[in-house]
């Protein structure tokens, strides 16, 4: 199911709430929740919701062997099992055909290609299940007793199918003692409208722009290059930002507290700041199990870098240009940390915001070539070495007719609701106008996002694919 459809904004999220409204007791709320959860999921995926069954079942049964056997033998053994469990289930899935293809193509052998559908959201639930089974491990959380609880931390729709990669330890209480109040609700309702929007009325119109620039880059311009590459980070970032805030926003209405996932990434002064900006539940994810993984026995300060982007790279498909482009940022975040804070803060802010934009949307360009052949393209293109002139009448003609739709884009990636937040601090007048007018601006967006949608065909959020 999709959340930027019809069906699930005017029934089932309606009938979704009420049921969980009249449930009554927590217990029974959970199972509301449970229940809605795996329709929404089998929805679309109809067959695989049972694996998504069987990885709760796998991990919740290694979290309590991890709980018996704490600090023995039987811990280490059940964390080592959990973990390459969905490690291999993960990879069977969704990277096999890649091993797969590669090996023939490197050895000219025929081995046959695994011809298998990505399960939506398995990336997803895969992390967080690993990052409890890690946590218990360390002590960090405790062993969730109950699988019903268990099964709800696994299987919860807000944020089920393209994340933000929840962790246990940020919601683990909440799944035995939450409430929501009317302005949770109110938050809740608005954020996800505020999401809705950006898919709808930012991310989808700006993919057009994108394509149209970017799918025949052997024939685009200098400028047509840099231009697609830009218009595509901001459909980027509206989509996967946008499903981040109906998340949070759906979260929040049933009395969850989802950590933020984007914090404006494009205002960013460097390349490391612009991690710390975007998605940020997957780059910390990493961090904090990744980066200090021993390598040939010692933790390695730069090679656990290396990795961490490595795995980032990896994380997102099973093509080329994922790992280039992991690795591509690796080298930015190595050279920013070989400089230093101080001296990166030493060079001129301009010159930082102008660096940072360009890595960023080459960043970008890399990220949307699959073919190895055109990547080649755009990079030659952008470098002046596309042999198709420095402007078309094409490129031209796009950025007039877009001048609305580009500069709303651009206002959009800036903190200004959070200015509005801080104003409405000041004075209770000031406050009642601002929700005032918060509900009027909701409503609104809702209007135009529902007409959008009439007769839109099938748009789900990218972050699907992965």
């Amino acid at each position: 199911m999709i959340f930027s459809r019809l069906f699930f904004l005017y029934l089932f999220l309606p009938v979704c709430i009420f049921a969980y409204a009249g449930a009554g007791k927590l217990k029974n709320k959970n199972t509301v929740l449970i229940i809605f959860s795996l329709i929404f999921y089998a929805w679309g995926e109809p067959v695989y919701v049972f694996l998504m069954l069987l990885s709760a079942l796998v991990n919740y049964s290694a979290g309590m062997l991890i709980d018996r056997f704490r600090g023995g033998r039987g811990d280490s053994i059940a964390t080592f099992a959990a973990v390459a469990y969905n490690l291999l289930m993960l990879g069977i899935f969704k990277y096999s055909g890649f091993v797969v293809e590669n090996i023939n193509a490197i050895f000219s052998s025929s081995i046959p290609v695994p011809d298998l559908r990505l399960p939506v959201g398995i990336s997803f639930y895969t992390f967080q299940t690993i990052s409890y089974i890690i946590d218990c491990h360390w002590e960090k959380v405790e062993t969730q007793k109950s699988f019903k609880n268990f099964l709800l931390y696994i299987t919860l729709f807000p944020q089920l199918v393209a994340g933000p990669i929840v962790r246990y330890s940020n919601i683990g209480h909440e799944l035995e003692n939450r409430k929501t109040s009317v302005s949770d609700i109110s938050y809740g309702l608005n954020r996800m409208i505020l999401g809705l929007s950006k898919k709808v009325l930012l991310s989808n119109q700006l993919s057009i722009i994108a394509d149209s620039m970017l799918e025949n880059i052997d024939n685009a311009s200098f400028v047509g290059a840099w231009y697609g590459a830009a218009v595509y980070a901001l459909q980027i970032y509206f989509d996967f930002s946008g499903y981040s805030d109906i998340a949070i926003g759906l979260g929040r209405v049933f009395g969850f507290h989802f950590d933020e996932n984007f914090r404006h990434p494009f205002i960013c002064k460097d390349i490391t700041e612009f991690w710390q900006r975007w998605h940020i539940s997957l780059s910390t994810f990493f961090r904090d199990y990744v980066l200090y993984i021993p390598i040939f026995g010692k933790r390695r300060k730069y090679g656990g870098l290396f990795l961490v982007w490595l795995c980032t790279g990896i994380w997102h498909g099973a093509s080329w240009n994922f790992i280039i482009w992991g690795l591509y940022y690796g080298l930015f975040v190595f050279l920013e940390m070989k400089i230093g804070k101080k001296r990166m803060k030493k060079i001129p802010l301009i010159i930082r915001q102008i660096y940072s934009k360009i890595v960023i949307v080459i960043g970008f360009g890399i990220f949307y070539f699959e073919d190895m052949g055109k990547l080649g393209a755009f990079f030659k293109t952008i470098f002046g070495f596309g042999g198709n002139g420095f402007i078309s009448i094409g490129d031209k003609i796009s950025v007039v007719n877009n001048m609305y739709l580009l500069i709303a884009a651009v206002i959009c990636c800036l903190p200004i609701i959070e200015g509005f937040k801080k104003l409405s601090e000041k004075s209770f007048p000031v406050k009642t106008v601002i929700s005032f007018s918060t509900a009027i601006v909701s409503a609104f967006l809702l209007i135009m996002s529902s007409i959008m949608l009439v007769d839109a065909t099938t748009n789900p959020f990218l972050y699907w694919r992965f």
